[in-house]
């Protein structure tokens, strides 16, 4: 039995181990790594510090599907509203740009719980496994982890963002070729940084919009009453808000501490909104690597590195930077692992 292990418990690695195992059962052991404690990626809904049952989606927050991808992924998106996991946005986001034909959903249970869904039924997890380095070791993959140790694998898949995938010690450097190490080089992302604003449960937000595009602010971009926005059921629990600064704001600040940021943020937040209570806890994230601004060329949706022993890199990054280009990447990844394996 092949042992394959990916790299990146975010959308496109959980959506490439499950299509593996569903493909080829038991005929490979799939192992899913992440450096994080917990799954989602960019798709990341988290607790509020405070250890109680606060939810917010600090990552991507609603999915848009164009025409073309309501039928090509049609399968992918019956099967998350089949398990109510996506559910068409109803409630009103001012300065959202509609694109004729488009639909947009939420995800009631918090984004993470689409990556969720396609983990459970399809690999073996590890958390708080961050690799640091790939060594070639005849017909299989020597994996380096930073608290120390290595496993061997038949195949492996990189689906975390490149400049981690170009960080990485041993022989991927070496195997790749002037023209991968080109358009690897010239990937670039958004950088930005997020909050999250719990409250206590008598409190209540009286803002006239689920979620609001800010033109007015050198700060923020983006603010969302978030158990509105995704028509989740916040019953026993306070309200929260999550706020997306702009892209400007975070490369300007990017390499400060996100406990010096927040401040900053905040203080701007009250004058966009000062008449908003008080919260009872604060999550700062700030996302190096938020969305994908200059793709591969010709968005191949992965990059074969070495065929034997097969070394595969997949993920927004080879396609474009939403649901269903993780699910074009996940799928690209999917035919190479089968053809290899």
């Amino acid at each position: 039995m092949s042992r394959v292990l990916i790299v990146g418990a975010g959308l496109t690695g959980s959506l490439c181990a499950c299509l593996l195992r569903r493909e080829l059962k038991n005929k490979v052991k799939i192992v899913v790594w992440d450096k994080a404690r917990g799954s989602g990626g960019r798709m990341s809904t988290s607790r509020s510090p405070d250890g109680s049952s606060h939810s917010a989606d600090l990552g991507a927050q609603y999915i848009t599907a164009t025409p073309a991808y309501s039928q090509s992924h049609h399968s992918f998106y019956a099967e998350l509203q089949a398990s109510g996991l996506l559910q068409p946005l109803l409630a009103p986001i001012e300065g959202l740009k509609q694109r004729e034909g488009s639909v947009d959903y939420v995800t009631p249970r918090g984004t993470a719980s689409i990556v969720k869904h396609f983990l459970s039924e399809s690999a073996d997890l590890c958390f708080e496994h961050h690799v640091t380095g790939l060594y070639r070791r005849g017909a299989s993959w020597e994996v380096h982890r930073k608290a120390g140790g290595s496993e061997e694998f038949d195949a492996v898949v990189l689906t975390m963002p490149v400049p981690q995938i170009l960080q990485l010690q041993g022989d991927l450097t070496e195997l790749l070729s002037v023209s991968q190490r080109q358009q690897l080089d010239g990937v670039q992302y958004s950088s930005r940084f997020a909050l999250a604003l719990f409250f206590s449960p008598d409190v209540q937000l009286q803002l006239p919009w689920a979620a609001r595009y800010v033109s007015d602010s050198d700060c923020i971009r983006y603010v969302a009453h978030d158990a509105r926005k995704r028509n989740a059921d916040a019953a026993g629990c306070g309200p929260s808000l999550v706020v997306h600064t702009g892209v400007p704001f975070g490369l300007q600040h990017l390499e400060r501490d996100k406990d010096e940021v927040q401040p900053i943020i905040l203080q701007e937040l009250y004058r966009l909104l000062p008449a908003l209570p008080q919260p009872i806890s604060i999550k700062c994230q700030k996302w190096r690597y938020s969305q994908v601004l200059t793709a591969v060329p010709g968005c191949p949706g992965h990059m074969t590195v070495l065929a034997e022993p097969l070394l595969v890199c997949g993920g927004d990054a080879f396609s474009h930077s939403n649901f269903d280009g993780c699910v074009e990447s996940a799928l690209s990844v999917l035919d190479v692992l089968k053809g290899s394996l």
